[in-house]
């Protein structure tokens, strides 16, 4: 009997305490806690969106998704690129310089970090550093013909014109339908006061893509061989694009001295009077 009464107290202990637990689980709610692998994947989805943001215009809401990306998981080289690149675009460059180191200390090999370095050190005219930072990349990429371009654009803004034709003879070799390329050769050789190969470089460019800038380049080189052609040229760029019109948008687009001076003398023609005219009417 007193056995039996023991074994029947313990059980009674027993289902007592399993029924607290059972109450106390019922009580406290429930959380998941994400493991390293779930919070990494998070963070490349959340960069992932912030990316789309940048896209379709919307930085401010991009660098804040980008910026909580790089919190969840700061070992992505990625996340820090993405997060760079909305820096750039609300401006924050010196913030950008730091994101972009941080992705460099990930992974040094990763020749978009540069590229972009050298975009931020361009847009705060530091002219060498933007060169050094595009060569280090090249290094990675030397295929990578739109950076080859960029130098060749970065010798222009130097003057060192031999230079800047070799670069765009690269990226010419590497995508030879490269108009672009191809047009600023055009833009070296004249500063080189080789008008001949200029005229030869701008006729190529527009048989690639007729475009306002080669037009109204090989206008400027025609001025004193063959003043018809050369307004009726001067004519077909300014209705395709106006905003050449203006010295300071032509130095933009990386025009030397000699051709803005020759292209300045071109428009004090008087039969291209109304078409300059209309061109600041329509900027306006």
């Amino acid at each position: 009997m007193k056995k039996s009464l023991m074994k029947l107290l313990f059980f009674s202990i027993i289902s007592s305490q399993i029924f607290n637990t059972l109450n106390l689980k019922a009580l406290v709610p429930h959380y998941y806690f994400p493991g390293n692998e779930n919070l990494k994947q998070e963070g490349l989805s959340l960069g992932k969106k912030a990316y789309q943001l940048l896209y379709f215009g919307q930085i401010k809401d991009s660098l804040n998704l980008a910026k909580l990306a790089v919190k969840i998981n700061n070992t992505n080289e990625t996340l820090w690129t993405i997060l760079a690149e909305a820096q750039i675009a609300n401006k924050l460059y010196e913030e950008a310089l730091i994101s972009l180191h941080n992705a460099q200390e990930i992974n040094p090999k990763m020749g978009e970090i540069y590229f972009a370095k050298s975009t931020i050190y361009l847009k705060q005219s530091k002219i060498k550093k933007a060169r050094i930072s595009l060569q280090s990349g090249i290094k990675i990429f030397p295929k990578n013909f739109n950076a080859i371009f960029q130098l060749g654009n970065i010798y222009l803004m130097e003057k060192n014109y031999e230079k800047a034709l070799k670069e765009f003879d690269k990226a010419i070799e590497i995508k030879k339908d490269f108009w672009q390329a191809v047009n600023n050769k055009g833009l070296a050789y004249y500063e080189l006061d080789k008008i001949n190969l200029s005229i030869i470089s701008f006729k190529k460019a527009i048989s690639l893509e007729e475009s306002a800038e080669p037009l109204l380049a090989l206008a400027s080189c025609l001025k004193n061989k063959d003043i018809n052609k050369a307004i009726f040229l001067a004519k077909k760029a300014l209705n395709k694009e106006p905003n050449y019109v203006k010295y300071n948008y032509r130095k933009e687009q990386l025009w030397g001295e000699k051709l803005q001076n020759s292209t300045e003398k071109l428009f004090e023609n008087s039969q291209l009077k109304q078409e300059i005219i209309f061109a600041k009417t329509k900027i306006n």
